[in-house]
């Protein structure tokens, strides 16, 4: 799934919000923790330390695997343990949390962070792999367990294959290996999702380079090398020998006759991914007997392997925005098929910068989207805890697309970090305009803005001959003149600053190109 990605330092002096107090060791003690040991399989059922059967029911909270190298959401007031008891307070007990492996290797988190209202978990100065730990030992204070998803080799997009030319396949098993090892201890971590949505050339047997039953095959018997106690979570392919095309990462129907076989019997867990018609006008969408349809249409590309006591089945992601009849009904009826089987699940996404399905809250990153988990609260069995109490204003970059079509894949930013200028100054405030992503349509970037004085307002300017409007913006107002310029001003929390003051904000553009180094007029 590719993610606008945000950048830069959030520090807002003195602006802890109610959130700062949430992580204390008399809340922790609080929370009841998830049931101790390892999870296995036995035919098509997952199953837990006690031989009991049990459900998977995870959200993604993603960011982790963007340029950001950090979940998403924490650059206002939210804390992690506030966003994982939210997740807990719906009825999940996972949390499926992707990542990349430049992240892995990188020495800092890159994108924005408000330190100070997560001040309990020291995060200032530390790498993602250590926000990583904070996560997975969190969670299990939370009572809640955890999917390591390999989303992607780069920050910058996904990749059909689980290697590119600079993320060799050795580097995703060692990492994959040092990663099992490192929670080997810790039965939080529950699966490893081994590489993210396969599609384009990828192939279930067939020549070595592009065969994903094999390098499956491969890094399954790796991980397990390092803990043998993981469930190894497989996604499917995009085109299918014997099913046709499907979602990226959806098509498991050539499984059947061709499974995989790790040295380790009973880890194996098949992960699609599905979703409804706004996100690309699959076949089955324009049947006339639609939604009666699609159970049969996931039996035959995936849901046989549950139902045959094959393997497990973990729909890995599915989700939507819910804003036509045709996804209600796809919601309705793909909840209903997951019901009847008692199958697991992880709902795309937490986050509400998911710009085709949105997320499970709204864009203050606490107030639960009530129609959502309504239409899942047949899976979740659960009503969703006390709405928390919002913090200032802030609206994230929208998520693009998340799946394909079978022969068009449905467009994807892929995302180029650059640097931006030199800070321009005024005379109350100086300001650093950095591009963070950009794709065919559209851009985000950052203002890192620092108050020279106190000042009751601010904007800056900057030309953009290519800007057609203002998709979205976080701690900032913005207007654009189409093809001349786009106009910042501090907004909410960050109207008023303090002398030294420094705040991060930004904004997604709606734009054919980016401008290069803009110069910025600062007032």
């Amino acid at each position: 799934m590719a993610a606008s990605a945000m950048a830069g330092l959030l520090a807002i002096s003195g602006c802890a919000g109610p959130a700062a107090e949430t992580f204390s060791a008399e809340r922790a003690a609080d929370v009841t923790p998830a049931a101790t040991g390892w999870l296995h399989t036995d035919g098509g059922t997952i199953m837990d330390s006690n031989n009991k059967p049990y459900t998977i029911k995870a959200t993604s909270w993603f960011g982790l695997e963007t340029a950001d190298c950090v979940p998403h959401g924490l650059w206002g007031t939210l804390t992690i343990d506030e966003a994982l008891a939210s997740i807990k307070s719906m009825g999940f007990n996972t949390v499926r949390l992707p990542f990349s492996n430049e992240c892995l290797a990188a020495t800092s988190i890159k994108g924005s962070v408000n330190y100070w209202a997560n001040r309990a978990y020291n995060l200032e100065g530390k790498r993602p792999l250590d926000v990583l730990d904070t996560i997975v030992a969190r969670a299990k204070a939370n009572g809640l367990k955890i999917i390591l998803d390999r989303h992607r080799p780069m920050s910058a997009d996904q990749s059909p294959l689980w290697y590119t030319s600079a993320v060799p396949e050795t580097t995703w098993i060692s990492d994959w290996k040092m990663l099992a090892k490192r929670y080997r201890d810790d039965s939080t971590v529950i699966g490893a999702d081994l590489h993210n949505e396969p599609a384009g050339a990828a192939t279930w047997g067939g020549k070595a380079s592009t065969d994903w039953h094999a390098a499956s095959t491969r890094g399954g018997n790796a991980v397990l090398e390092s803990n043998p106690n993981l469930l190894i979570i497989i996604e499917g392919i995009e085109n299918q020998a014997t099913a046709g095309g499907t979602w990226w990462g959806g098509g498991l129907a050539d499984v059947g006759a061709k499974p995989v076989i790790l040295k380790v019997p009973g880890r194996v867990v098949y992960s699609p991914h599905d979703y409804p018609g706004s996100l690309f006008p699959q076949k089955w969408f324009s049947d006339p007997t639609y939604p009666a349809n699609l159970p049969a249409v996931w039996d035959r590309n995936w849901g046989y392997l549950q139902k045959k006591g094959i393997a497990p089945v973990l729909l890995g992601e599915f989700g939507s925005a819910l804003q036509t009849e045709s996804d209600r009904q796809w919601m309705a009826s793909i909840v209903s098929y997951l019901e009847a089987n008692k199958m697991s699940f992880a709902y795309w996404s937490f986050n509400p910068n998911s710009g085709v399905t949105g997320g499970l809250v709204k864009s203050d990153w606490r107030t639960p989207e009530a129609a959502k988990l309504a239409a899942l609260a047949p899976v979740l069995k659960a009503v969703p805890g006390a709405t928390p109490t919002p913090g200032p204003s802030q609206t994230a970059p929208v998520k693009p697309s998340p799946s394909p079509s079978a022969t068009v894949p449905t467009p994807r930013p892929s995302p180029t970090a650059t640097s931006g200028p030199t800070p321009s100054t005024g005379t109350s405030v100086s300001a650093l305009w950095r591009l963070t992503s950009s794709w065919n349509g559209g851009y985000v970037a950052s203002l890192d803005v620092t108050a020279l004085k106190s000042v009751p307002a601010w904007s800056i300017t900057w030309k953009d001959p290519n800007v057609s409007g203002i998709a979205n913006s976080w701690g900032v107002t913005c207007t654009a003149i189409p093809k001349t310029s786009v106009t910042c001003t501090g907004s909410g929390w960050t109207t008023k600053l303090s002398a030294g003051q420094k705040v991060t904000v930004g904004l997604q553009v709606n734009s054919s190109k980016p401008p290069t180094n803009p110069v910025l007029t600062v007032k």
